[in-house]
């Protein structure tokens, strides 16, 4: 989680929503990182999970990703979750849950879906406060900076 942290610091860095993601093989290989990137590619597609998936799958040359734990700052959204289901991970575990969009569990719960043909053991609240407090922290800034009277139209 911690190398997660780290790219979604990266993500803040570049004013992109700070989610980090970071996708393990089970024997520990690290076999990608990324991070959120819908600005920097146009592209509402390119969370953090997604941008690790398909690393990971040019990687090893297969979209199936058995076998393999993806470590995320912030709880997934529900197209995340189904691009993870997709992928058959076998594990999610994240930092803080998001429960506007959460759909592991705190808003939806895909991961555990009976009429779904994969389901996905889902731990939260690995290291919750730093990745919660980074996000918090990035989105109050981002408001401060709106409301401010010297912004730049």
């Amino acid at each position: 989680m911690r190398q997660a942290l780290l790219e979604a610091q990266q993500a803040a860095r570049a004013d992109e929503v700070p989610v980090g993601a970071v996708l393990v093989a089970r024997d520990g290989t690290v076999l990608a990182r990324a991070h959120n990137q819908t600005i920097a590619l146009c592209d509402a597609t390119a969370h953090a999970e997604i941008l690790a998936l398909r690393a990971a799958s040019r990687a090893i040359g297969n979209y199936r990703l058995l076998n393999t734990t993806l470590y995320v700052t912030i709880e997934p959204c529900i197209m995340c979750m189904g691009a993870l289901l997709q992928a058959r991970v076998v594990r999610i575990v994240f930092g803080a849950k998001d429960p506007k969009w959460g759909g592991a569990g705190s808003r939806y719960n895909l991961a555990s879906d009976a009429d779904l043909n994969h389901t996905i053991d889902v731990q939260g609240g690995l290291l919750e406060t730093e990745c919660r407090e980074l996000i918090q922290n990035f989105f109050q800034t981002k408001r401060q900076w709106e409301k401010s009277p010297t912004k730049m139209p």
